[in-house]
């Protein structure tokens, strides 16, 4: 069996499929680690419950964070969280994780990356930068530019933007550990948030994500991301930020097919927040069984596994954070939506156990509809307000408006 990347995505399949009993793994990773990743860097959701499902340890510096201030230009809310979000490094990170799958042996391979596969009756064959390869399964855990996923789907969609970087906090910022999310962004095109994470050593980790309501390019969301730091006083060099894209998970969307199983960002991220660690470990516990069992059967069709996926804790919350998104992000009344998320206290304090992983929120639909329908009661009050907190800018492009859709959400 082989495993294309050995990312958190990866490492977690390799660790999984160890506890089964299955020997013959290679894990395959184009670059060598520790290697650069561009990433928010929280640990959020059900990291912990992964972890210990896996058999894994968190042992890289973190900053454990139990409050986050949700904003939009003068509107701040506190939310004190259950239990905290781990922010790491994913430099470290990652490269701990391989170091701990590696210490089972298992073996991964760097420096050899995946050019392109063939599937067949009896297997799949695979052509790397090195030599040609063989295998009963290929599990695809190589991120967003997945070569599994481009035999699986193709890259029809429009992926989300995200840019990062880490700074050293200044002397200006207030020393803190708190989380920043900060939506003031939309107010100049973004459909997203903009984030200051702490990081260890008096640093901060600093970004912005875009949905792709609407395309909106590199320089345009760096222009935006730089502004806003400014007022927040952080200065965002002009040089060495880091892009990437990533795909929002579509409970529909096709994840496998014969011995070809995605896992990761390459099965889709949460298309509300753009996490994609902790859901990268939990797809893997799913994807680590169906594999196992495939073996063990010599049923190697995977049909199962996308409704598998869907129904696991990790595709529920997945597929409502989706409908949310749209809510959210892809229509021209954004305002009226945001103006829920910020001035309803109940529904900050629900998503806020869905951050920390202490509440599954798919499994409290009729509250959150309840808090939608009274919204429509309070929306043009909380509208005003919002305009008020909102610094003046320019009209932009409007995107489609998206259906509101109780059968959506209630999937």
């Amino acid at each position: 069996m082989i495993v294309v990347g050995a990312g958190p995505a990866g490492a977690a399949v390799a660790a999984r499929l160890h506890q089964h009993g299955v020997k013959d793994v290679l894990v395959l990773d184009r670059y060598t680690f520790p290697r650069d990743k561009p990433c928010g860097g929280g640990l959020t959701g059900h990291a912990d419950e992964a972890f210990a499902a896996l058999d894994l340890a968190l042992r890289v510096p973190f900053v454990p964070s139990t409050v986050a201030h949700v904003r939009c230009g003068s509107f701040d809310r506190e939310v004190t969280l259950g239990r905290p979000v781990n922010v790491i490094r994913r430099e470290d990170f990652d490269a701990d994780l391989v170091a701990q799958v590696r210490a089972r042996g298992v073996e991964i391979v760097e420096g050899e990356g995946v050019e392109a596969l063939r599937p067949d009756a009896g297997g799949v064959t695979i052509k790397t930068t090195a030599r040609e390869r063989r295998a009963k399964i290929v599990i695809g855990a190589d991120g967003a530019a997945s070569i599994v996923r481009k035999h699986l789907i193709g890259d029809r969609a429009m992926p989300h933007r995200l840019f990062m970087r880490e700074l050293a906090r200044p002397a200006s910022a207030p020393k803190t550990d708190a989380m920043l999310y900060d939506f003031t962004p939309m107010a100049r095109g973004v459909r997203g948030y903009l984030w200051v994470f702490p990081v260890a050593g008096d640093r901060v980790n600093v970004g912005i994500m875009h949905y792709p309501a609407f395309r909106r390019g590199g320089p345009a969301l760096l222009d935006v991301l730089r502004a806003r730091l400014g007022e927040l006083g952080y200065e965002l060099p002009a040089r060495g930020n880091k892009g990437w894209p990533v795909w929002g998970y579509h409970p529909r969307a096709r994840v496998s097919s014969d011995r070809l199983l995605t896992v990761g960002d390459a099965a889709g991220i949460d298309g509300l927040t753009g996490e994609g660690i902790a859901v990268a470990m939990e797809q893997a516990q799913i994807a680590g069984d169906h594999a196992a069992r495939a073996l063990a059967r010599g049923d190697f069709g995977f049909r199962s596994y996308r409704r598998d996926l869907r129904r696991a804790v990790v595709g529920r919350e997945l597929a409502l954070d989706r409908w949310l998104a749209r809510l959210l992000y892809d229509g021209s009344q954004w305002r009226s939506w945001l103006s829920l998320v910020l001035y309803d206290p109940q529904v900050l304090a629900m998503y806020a156990a869905r951050v920390d992983g202490t509440s599954v929120l798919a499994d409290h639909k009729l509250r959150l509809w309840s808090r939608l329908m009274k919204h429509a009661v309070a929306m043009r009050s909380r509208r005003r307000a919002l305009d008020l907190a909102l610094p003046d800018q320019p009209a932009l492009a409007r995107p489609r408006e998206p259906v509101l859709d109780p059968q959506e959400l209630g999937r």
